[in-house]
């Protein structure tokens, strides 16, 4: 009999890693808002930048950690669900994401151009790998809604593109993770006078770098262990031919 799909042991052990991925996102997610309401004053607009740039690692970490990671996995968490509104999911997920990462970025650089005196911006390797990873997540999100939303485009051109979009889908997740990490790095040695003495709010600075490690090697490890990888359903096959006898 063909195997259509992964055993039962497999998927248990998936959804239990899922399941963990998820808690851990969330935990990540939970502590970057307590160390800004509890360290670092809380939220704010334009009337205090200093205060605004708080918007800037909440966001990030929920928009490109958080959904970025779940928006990777949408495919394999949801694997018998039919695959067209797995790709609208997909890109609906992405397109929050975006525009969390927008807003964290005008609040960075508002931030910086309100101070008095205002301070410069782009300098540092944090905003260098940061908006090195926007500008990939951005074009993904482009070129992955031409070719997999866009009505017209050729099934080759779209399966020989699938490569190349899942590669820099998470390459670019990974480098997210790195600016996160130097900006966490970043934000500490700038906001913690005795930072190498481990306050309170060191140690929790230093978890949250440690989860979201923990956080991307789960999902980079679920979304390229092939034992994990979707099958397609009778129904996605039948779609396909059909586009394919139509064209």
């Amino acid at each position: 009999m063909e195997n259509n799909g992964p055993s039962a042991g497999s998927y248990n052990n998936f959804r239990v890693l899922y399941l963990i991925t998820q808690m851990v996102g969330a935990t990540i997610v939970i502590l970057v808002g307590s160390w800004i309401g509890a360290h670092l004053n809380g939220l704010a607009w334009t009337s205090q930048p200093s205060v605004q740039f708080n918007w800037h690692p909440l966001l990030m970490t929920m928009g490109m950690i958080f959904l970025y990671g779940n928006s990777i996995l949408i495919y394999r968490g949801f694997r018998y669900a039919r695959k067209k509104p797995l790709k609208i999911t997909h890109a609906v997920i992405h397109g929050l994401a975006f525009i969390f990462t927008v807003i964290a970025l005008v609040a960075a650089f508002d931030s910086h151009n309100l101070a008095n005196p205002p301070r410069p911006n782009m300098y540092t390797l944090h905003s260098w790998v940061g908006m090195a990873a926007v500008v990939i997540f951005g074009l993904q999100y482009v070129f992955g809604f031409v070719s997999y939303l866009f009505p017209g485009v050729r099934d080759t051109l779209r399966a020989t593109y699938m490569p190349i979009h899942v590669f820099f889908g998470v390459f670019g997740f990974v480098l997210a993770i790195t600016a996160c990490l130097l900006g966490l790095l970043e934000k500490a040695i700038f906001s913690i006078n005795n930072y190498s003495q481990l306050p309170p709010q060191a140690v929790l600075v230093n978890m949250i770098g440690l989860l979201m490690v923990v956080y991307g090697c789960l999902v980079v490890f679920l979304v390229t262990e092939p034992m994990y990888k979707r099958k397609p359903l009778p129904e996605d096959v039948m779609l396909l031919t059909h586009s394919a006898s139509s064209q």
